[in-house]
């Protein structure tokens, strides 16, 4: 019987810490300042989707390679470092005065944040029995919407604050904070339950047939899961949600302000909302994957997000923005927290970040081929209906894919 609190839960609570940071501030707020730095650069859609492009291009270099690395070397070090690049070239993204640089330092962030949440969404694999793996991975990916509600909030009232420079402090003041979150995580997060002396939590030591199952890719062989012809089949389910969501969060505000003619500060608002109500979506779907099963869950939850992009593209009046909002609040995390527990399913604890750094190759080439083709689209037709409803129609395939998952052995 365990007399105080598992170090699993403070753990799993370092893996939320990191995706506020990692996807949060990094890659979330970007959809918040993207009005402010056009203006402020004098930008064209085209090249602020290519930003978004390259930054989805540095996240995918490292999604997969950061899973190893994190697989061979621990967790704990390389999350740190990962934030720690976050958190210099987001403050180095607020001096830029060109194009060229601003690519680059958006590529080096989406680098640290390939390398850095990748392993934190794994965690819960490491550290947590298979009945409570998706569960577990949800408070971690609620990160990324608590991560998004602060954004909304804070972003915009340094817009107004700074007028014209705001985008510029807002990137010093999320680079900041990035990198004390990295000195948090340094100092608490632990790689593996045994370095703690523990069993993951909600395992007996008389039902370890979870991980004796798995020894065979549980000794680093990682030869192994690329082989694995159920991970190429689940990292194309995940090909579709990072080419479709990230066409709506990536020009979310955009279409709001400069589409529709709404302020930056309501849009804002909306976001936040939008952040706020994804806070508890990984945990929900986690939980819901753990009871239906993984495909089943999938499917379900990339119809809400399918519906979601049709009604933003289609229902052009502030009760269709709402509607949207909140069908992809609830829904937001939901893929990548399933693909994650999907992941640790097949491979073991131990392989589980490399596990999930394969499949997030796919998710990573659709994030990274969304942000231009959706700018593109936008540009061409000056408006962007056509960009949402194909994302809504790209989410729809997923549906149909996430049906023909197989259960893992």
């Amino acid at each position: 019987m365990e007399k105080k609190l598992h170090y699993g839960w403070i753990v799993i609570f370092m893996g939320l810490f990191t995706t506020v940071a990692a996807h949060g501030f990094g890659r979330m707020a970007y959809t918040i300042l993207l009005p402010a730095m056009k203006d402020g650069l004098a930008f064209d859609y085209t090249q602020l989707g290519l930003l978004g492009t390259g930054n989805f291009i540095g996240y995918l270099s490292m999604a997969i390679i950061g899973g190893f690395l994190a697989a061979r070397f621990g967790t704990r070090v390389v999350v740190t470092f990962a934030l720690v690049l976050m958190g210099v070239t987001m403050i180095l993204t607020g001096l830029a005065k060109s194009f060229g640089f601003a690519f680059a330092m958006r590529l080096l962030t989406g680098v640290g944040n390939g390398a850095a949440f990748v392993p934190a969404m794994a965690l819960g694999s490491a550290w947590f029995a298979v009945k409570k793996r998706g569960f577990a991975t949800g408070i971690v990916s609620g990160g990324i919407g608590l991560g998004t509600f602060l954004s909304g909030l804070i972003v915009p009232y340094i817009l107004t604050l700074y007028d014209k420079d705001g985008w510029r402090y807002s990137w010093y003041i999320l680079g900041i904070s990035v990198l004390i979150v990295a000195g948090i995580v340094w100092m608490l997060l632990r790689n593996q339950p045994e370095d703690k002396g523990l069993l993951p939590v909600g395992q007996e030591k008389e039902a370890s047939q979870d991980s004796l199952s798995n020894d065979k890719v549980s000794s680093l062989d990682w030869g192994k899961v690329y082989k694995m012809k159920a991970l190429w089949y689940l990292g194309v389910v995940y090909f579709f949600y990072g080419l479709s969501y990230i066409i709506y969060i990536v020009f979310f505000a955009a279409y709001l302000v400069k589409e529709m003619g709404y302020t930056e500060a309501w849009a804002g608002g909306l976001w936040a909302a939008v952040g706020g109500l994804s806070i508890f979506c990984g945990v929900i779907w986690g939980s819901i994957s753990d009871r239906i099963g993984r495909g089943k869950g999938a499917a379900l939850a990339y119809l809400v997000l399918g519906l979601s992009y049709i009604i933003y593209a289609l229902v052009k009046v502030e009760a269709g923005f709402y509607v949207s909002a909140v069908l992809f609040g609830l829904t937001a995390w939901s893929i990548p927290t399933i693909m994650a527990a999907t992941a640790g399913d097949f491979v073991g604890p131990r392989l589980a970040p490399a596990g999930l750094g394969f499949v997030t190759l796919f998710f990573g080439i659709g994030q990274s081929i969304g942000p231009a083709l959706g700018g593109y689209l936008a540009d061409m037709t000056h408006s962007f209906t056509l960009p949402f409803l194909i994302a809504g129609v790209i989410s729809f395939a997923g549906m149909i894919s996430s049906l023909f998952l197989k259960k893992p052995l």
